[in-house]
């Protein structure tokens, strides 16, 4: 992992040598003008040097720039620190006192962030007009995520990511299917004032894997891709993995930023892969590792970086400088056991034989996650913390089944499709939930149009009944018509307007808007 170089500008050394005070040891100084040059010089070359300050403030090489978050970029909070290394009292703190309003802000060694982003948010305001205060909502939905949710998981490795090259059979398939349809990509649809990226200014482009119209797309590439990552992905968490989301290649462009974030769960198990780029200089992925501090990877072709996307904060805050950056997402979501079935779920030295409890929780018809959790008659995923603040919101969009009338009622029709068709168009999450644990291959199966229960739950409009839908592993890009007609975006949009809930929460998730083929 090469750490991103950071330097002064030329106006922040001059400010700090205004301010610099003399000691008992003569004049501080930054270092000479030269020094900048050169230290320029050797980051346009790509050379590995980091940068970072001593206890005077002086970049030194060979040593990286430590920051967390709020520093890059509002992550956490709305404002960046503005505690600035070349500041009086961080260049001689012996002679110059702390202001008070920097009391609790860390020192900021990257420059005005705040100015950056506050020109980010203005540009998204004034690009959507009068439905510009969305920017603000969502704003404040991904910074109020990434305070809760990181607190709230489990963690399933020590320092939350790793970087390698890609398994040779996983490049290899999406290597092919790039080189046969990399003209062929499609405007993404980010929808109404969504600020994880810059879309509105620098537009990115989807080459989707499942995409039966591109040579050598559809679910069987698809499906291959999961299969040959996943060995690697398990070996590295130690945990028995599910698939659970992956779309196709992105296509970022020139100016573009990825905001900082935690994925939605059920991601948590994931990986990037650079598939391919022309760009003037390295776009590197932050990353927060589990110490809290930021680490900044950069990726060739072929590198993989592996990370808790649900624990760990990641994103491009920097600008792409380039024409272009193509990279895959591959989701996996834990099951709640052990690789080896050696050791519990959480870790503990205790032996346990997994295989004799496989069988005692098959003969209760629970599985999955369930396993561990059927002692305590809980149905909480196994990477939330229980007693969290993430557990509450969990158990409110998925309440327990009552064991009363309702369940009677459904065992005694039977697990059928129409069953969980209909709790989806009424809301009926409950409903929806015990279709599931009756048959959950149902999930995917649709009716004589081609519909899913998440088609159904889509257009209705309940945000509930799709969360669930989708954490339980429904396929959110499948379309209509057997694959001709529309994905669960589109049906959304059409009957709910581009404004409804489902179709933000669809829209943060990465959802397509495919219609129906004329």
């Amino acid at each position: 992992e090469t750490q991103r170089k950071v330097m002064p500008s030329a106006i922040q050394c001059l400010l700090a040598l205004l301010f610099l005070r003399l000691n008992s040891k003569g004049v501080l100084s930054r270092e000479d003008g030269g020094n900048v040059q050169r230290q320029q010089a050797a980051y346009r070359s790509g050379d590995a040097i980091d940068f970072s300050k001593s206890s005077l403030g002086t970049p030194q090489e060979n040593e990286p720039v430590e920051y967390g978050v709020d520093v890059s970029f509002p992550i956490q909070h709305r404002k960046t620190s503005q505690n600035f290394d070349w500041l009086p009292h961080n260049l001689d703190p012996e002679h110059n006192v702390l202001p008070r309003h920097l009391k609790e802000k860390v020192i900021q060694p990257l420059g005005d962030r705040q100015k950056f982003y506050d020109d980010f948010l203005s540009s998204c305001i004034d690009y959507f007009s009068y439905k510009g205060m969305r920017c603000t909502v969502s704003e404040n939905d991904r910074i109020q995520m990434s305070l809760s949710q990181p607190q709230s998981m489990k963690n399933y490795t020590k320092v939350g990511f790793k970087k390698i090259r890609a398994p040779a059979k996983v490049m290899k398939l999406i290597s092919e299917f790039w080189e046969a349809n990399k003209e062929k990509g499609t405007l993404e649809s980010w929808g109404t004032a969504n600020t994880y990226t810059n879309n509105w200014e620098s537009p990115t482009y989807m080459v989707s894997v499942e995409n039966h119209g591109l040579r050598g797309g559809g679910e069987l590439l698809k499906q291959e891709i999961w299969d040959a990552a996943r060995n690697t992905i398990q070996e590295w968490t130690n945990q028995e993995l599910t698939q659970c989301s992956l779309y196709g290649i992105r296509v970022y462009t020139e100016g573009s930023i990825l905001s900082t974030h935690v994925d939605r769960m059920p991601l948590v198990s994931s990986a990037i892969i650079n598939v391919a780029q022309d760009v003037d200089e390295p776009w590197p992925i932050e990353v927060y590792g589990h110490d809290g501090k930021a680490t900044n990877i950069t990726m060739e072709p072929g590198d993989m970086v592996l990370y808790e996307s649900h624990s760990v904060l990641h994103g491009r805050p920097f600008p792409l400088k380039g024409r272009y950056y193509a990279n895959i997402f591959i989701h996996f979501e834990p099951v709640g056991h052990t690789l080896r079935h050696t050791k519990d779920s959480q870790g503990d030295n205790e032996e346990i034989d997994v295989d004799a409890k496989y069988k005692k929780d098959a003969s209760r018809s629970v599985g999955g996650h369930e396993v561990d959790q059927a002692a305590d008659d809980s149905d909480l995923p196994p990477y939330i913390i229980p007693g969290s603040l993430e557990e509450a919101s969990w158990r409110k969009n998925h309440p327990k089944p009552s064991s009363g009338r309702h369940i009677r009622s459904i065992t005694k029709q039977g697990d059928s499709l129409q069953h969980i068709h209909t709790a989806a168009q009424k809301g009926d999450i409950e409903g929806v939930m015990v279709a599931l644990s009756k048959n959950k291959s149902i999930l995917h199966q649709t009716d004589s149009n081609g519909w899913t229960a998440l088609h159904q739950g889509a257009r209705a409009g309940h945000k509930n009944v799709v969360e669930l839908l989708y954490q339980s592993g429904a396929d959110l890009n499948a379309r209509t018509a057997n694959g001709t007609g529309g994905t669960a975006m589109y049906w959304a949009k059409m009957e709910l307007g581009e404004d409804h809930e489902v179709v933000s929460y669809l829209e943060s998730l990465g959802a397509v808007d495919i219609g129906p083929d004329l």
